[in-house]
């Protein structure tokens, strides 16, 4: 059984605590049940928190459980039904709330008394299932509990140590990399961490190297240590010492069991003692284990080595003997996973070979494993022997049946290992990622955003609900659970993705518990019990969406959809990205409990004043639609944290690359307002923003020369700005920010776009900037003397940013990691100085006609990883790729070279 329902209910608690935290005046007669039932509810966690370290051992069990996850989303939705009922009030005009508490009033007052009796009753049958519990609460050593899944884990981990090697593919270049690392004695380093997601192959490459026998030859003893999250120091001391003394043929001391651990200790560091070991630490979930372990290994013997292999980054990078060197197992290539799977599937064919008429279905199956040593061989052994329609079928419908099928029982194991190690807030923001399509890039900001209008991320004093957020996305990456496929400018996850099994694996958790479900177009979609939906494919229009009033998030991944569900009033999620919806109904105004609207890129012409009414709004995503102007009801939204409202022109070219909407002369309203991109400046919006201190990002279009010291002072007043970009009207237009003092002690993220005279004075105090564009400056001073110093500057984005002749790059850039020069029309020469941008990575040089050679000292740049050369001379093409080739020496380190 997945252990989930200590997490919903941990999670309801959270929501109710939200809730408790309202208005008192819109609690009144129901408060006291609510708080009743919070109570209860957190008596029954402390059951599920003991019945998590055991898994079920009859229908009994698993229908208590059952019952209290269902228990839970009822009161769930009891509570958001009946603050669904107070936003309603809330959205009237005062005159309306008037005649509602007057005329209505014995209405109003049955809706809290009916409220309050379901809520009263809820707690009695919570009650009683407390009760039940302990009818149903088994002993731990009946049935089969998480330590023997635990130990059989362990076991299969160890069983890496008598792999054949035959058995073993794409782990020679690896091998010879960790042995070289091992064997060499000048290697200050001691401790080597071997990170990868479950099933990496991570044990397997740790285990050939460890038993070969030049490398055992190279110590004077070893010993291999399995861990895993279940662990006793004293036991791990104890396999130490036996594991020392049988690698140096010696006898196990006879007392080791009536050891404490100071004994243990010392015993260790007296035998280690000027002797040169090799110790492995395999499955490591938890720094604590490596605080206690290094008080005996922190004076290693020169010479001596230790490895780890863990899932989790933080473990990897943790400061155990001295700085780790972290080792990331890359899965396997297309080749090396087809002659693994080979070996697996075709036990009896000469030589391991695939049968021709078999080979389609076989490279579509190890297609699904996307080089997951693990999941190829699990599959490769099930594919074993079966005849040609077994393969047609189970290529047609594959969707791992990790629950079902007893030969990839091992695989379901070690991921649900990863699973259930997650803390519960965390396991709630993995399974929301399985209702992203397969393969699907997740945008770090839009998936965030979700979290928070769920209540899925915890308030922590100091840090916002963003910050927080983003901690939990970047622990699932630290853990594997995640892949970044794309980091920004300050280095964080911008795009991230999950792995396929993964995501099986997170479906078949989140349909078993109705957290959600997933619309393929499979089948013509019935009654959906789950509380999440996401529509990824569907047989033209849905003829209806029935059985979703308990919907909390509705998702749409496909571009023909245009029928919304109805009687969802619950929802606080609606996510349409580009759907071709070009006109929204009344309905959706009416989902007072929605906290993300997702919009960007339909087709919608204009918003009503009626999306004021939506008081819990959190996100408004209008990016890319065809709105230009945005009602007075959006400054109603007191709640609203993100307004994004802007749209890219066709062509990048452009001097108005991006297009703000024209906001409401209310904007300034919109207190708790943290991210504002971008609105067109008008009339006296700009003096208006002054007073919304909570912006951490905005832009701002068709900005003037005279809007100056009203832009100067408002921007002095965003003291937690982190983002800002500015657009003047048009090209010849100046850009005038003189007037500002100092620019926002945390301003990361700077874009201007417009003509300057000279290059402001206060750049020079952008010490936390780390991505710099300016796009149309044409500046006639040297621009780069200003910011070579910027000691954490990593992207810098020129168009049309200078009119001399020449780039100089003769100091500074210490982080630059990336370079864009583009569209200097007299530009003929940039010279880089031998130390300078020591880091760069990617260089782009963009419609830079005169430029008739390369960089000269792009031979410098050592770890310059990609050269983009478009529109450029027909001179310069030929330097490098033409007959003469004569600046090829010059650009010949670098790994790729793209030329339009």
């Amino acid at each position: 059984m997945v252990k989930m329902e200590s997490a919903i209910v941990d999670h309801l608690i959270g929501n109710i605590l939200s809730v408790l935290a309202t208005e008192a005046s819109l609690l009144w007669g129901v408060r006291d049940a609510v708080d009743n039932i919070k109570n209860e509810l957190k008596g029954m966690r402390s059951f599920l928190l003991d019945f998590d370290k055991k898994e079920a051992a009859n229908e009994g069990e698993k229908l208590w459980v059952e019952n209290v996850r269902d228990m839970a989303y009822d009161v769930e939705d009891v509570i958001d039904e009946f603050m669904y009922y107070i936003n309603i009030q809330r959205t009237r005009g005062r005159y309306a709330q008037f005649v509602h508490q007057t005329i209505y009033f014995p209405q109003n007052l049955w809706v809290r008394h009916q409220t309050a009796t379901k809520l009263q009753k809820m707690n009695e049958t919570i009650k009683t299932n407390s009760k039940l519990s302990k009818k149903y609460h088994v002993d731990p050593i009946q049935g089969k509990s998480s330590e023997d899944i635990h130990k059989w884990v362990v076991r299969h981990a160890e069983s890496s140590l008598f792999a054949g090697e035959d058995e073993l593919v794409g782990i020679k270049d690896k091998r010879k990399q960790l042995m070289m690392w091992l064997m060499d004695r000048e290697q200050q380093q001691t401790v080597i961490s071997i990170l990868g997601m479950g099933g990496s192959g991570k044990t397997t490459l740790v285990a050939n190297t460890y038993k070969n026998d030049a490398v055992k030859r190279h110590f004077d003893c070893f010993a291999w240590i399995t861990v895993s999250q279940k662990y006793d120091v004293e036991d791990l001391l104890r396999c130490m010492i036996k594991e020392f003394y049988e690698s140096m043929k010696e006898t196990n001391p006879s007392d080791l069991s009536s050891m404490n651990y100071r004994l243990l200790v010392s015993m260790l560091v007296s035998y280690l003692e000027k002797k040169s070991y090799l110790l492995v630490l395999d499955d490591v979930w938890d720094t604590n284990v490596l605080d206690e372990l290094k008080v005996l290994l922190r004076d290693s013997y020169p010479g001596s080595k230790i490895i780890l292999t863990t899932r989790n980054e933080d473990i990897a990078c943790h400061p155990f003997v001295g700085k780790p060197y972290v080792h990331h197992i890359q899965l396997l290539e297309q080749d090396e996973a087809w002659e693994l799977f080979c070996k697996k599937a075709f036990l009896s064919s000469p030589n391991r070979s695939c049968p021709p008429e078999l080979k389609s279905f076989a490279q579509e199956l190890v297609g699904k494993c996307e080089g997951l040593p693990l999941a190829i061989g699990a599959l490769g052994s099930l594919m074993c022997s079966k005849d040609m329609p077994q393969w047609k079928k189970i290529c047609k419908s594959l969707n791992w049946s990790l629950g079902n099928n007893p030969k990839l029982q091992r695989l379901k194991s070690i991921l649900l290992l990863s699973f259930n190690g997650l803390p519960n807030q965390l396991k709630h923001c993995f399974l929301y990622c399985s209702l992203f399509p397969e393969d699907h890039e997740i945008r770090r900001k839009r998936l965030i955003k979700l979290w928070m209008a769920e209540g899925f991320v915890e308030q922590v004093e100091g840090s916002t609900l963003e910050e927080v957020a983003d901690s939990y996305l970047v622990e699932l990456t630290f853990r594997n659970m995640l892949q970044v496929v794309k980091r920004n400018e300050l280095g964080r996850p911008k795009r991230c993705k999950m792995h396929d099994l993964l995501r099986e694996l997170a479906l078949s958790i989140s349909i078993k518990e109705k957290f959600g479900v997933v619309h393929d177009g499979g089948e013509e979609m019935k009654e959906c019990n789950a509380r999440r939906i996401s529509i990824h494919r569907t047989d033209g229009e849905p003829k209806s969406f029935t059985g979703m009033s308990k919907l909390r998030s509705f998702l749409v991944f496909n571009r023909s959809l245009k029928t919304l569900p109805s009687r969802s009033k619950m929802l606080r999620i609606l996510d349409l990205e580009d759907a071709p919806i070009e006109e929204l109904s009344d309905e959706v105004f009416k989902l007072f409990n929605l906290r993300y609207l997702n919009l960007r890129g339909t087709l919608l012409k204009r918003l009503p004043n009626s999306i004021g009414r939506l008081l819990n709004l959190q996100t408004l995503d209008l990016r890319d639609t065809q709105i230009e102007a945005l009602p007075r009801g959006i400054g109603k939204l007191q709640n609203l944290r993100h307004l994004i409202m802007y749209r890219y022109t066709r062509n990048g070219n452009d001097f108005r690359r991006a297009i703000g909407m024209q906001a409401p002369s209310n904007i300034g309203q919109l207190k708790n307002l943290q991210t504002l991109c971008c609105f067109e400046a008008k009339g006296d919006l700009i003096g208006q923003i002054q007073r919304m201190t909570q912006l951490t990002s905005i832009g701002i279009g068709n900005v003037k020369e005279a809007d100056e010291t009203d832009l100067c002072i408002s921007i002095q007043n965003m003291g937690l700005l982190r983002v800002l970009a500015i657009l003047v009207t048009n090209e010849e237009e100046t850009l005038r920010m003189d007037a500002l003092p100092s620019p926002p002690p945390n301003l990361q993220n700077l874009s201007l776009t417009g003509k300057l005279e000279k290059v402001p004075q206060w750049f020079r105090s952008l010490q936390n900037l780390k991505y710099l564009g300016l796009q149309w400056s044409r500046l006639e001073e040297d621009l780069l003397p200003h910011i070579a110093a910027l000691p954490h500057l990593r992207r810098l984005s020129l168009t049309n940013a200078y009119v001399g002749k020449q780039l100089c790059f003769n100091t500074g850039f210490p982080e630059l990691t990336d370079l864009e020069i583009c569209n200097f029309p007299q530009l003929n020469e940039i010279i880089i100085e031998k130390g300078v941008m020591p880091n760069l990575k990617c260089l782009c040089i963009f419609s830079c006609m005169e430029l008739n050679t390369v960089p000269k000292g792009i031979e410098y740049l050592q770890n310059l990883q990609e050269l983009y050369l478009k529109s450029i001379s027909m001179e310069l093409e030929n330097r490098i790729k033409g007959e003469g080739s004569v600046d090829l020496p010059k650009v010949q380190h670098i790994p790729k070279i793209y030329i339009w």
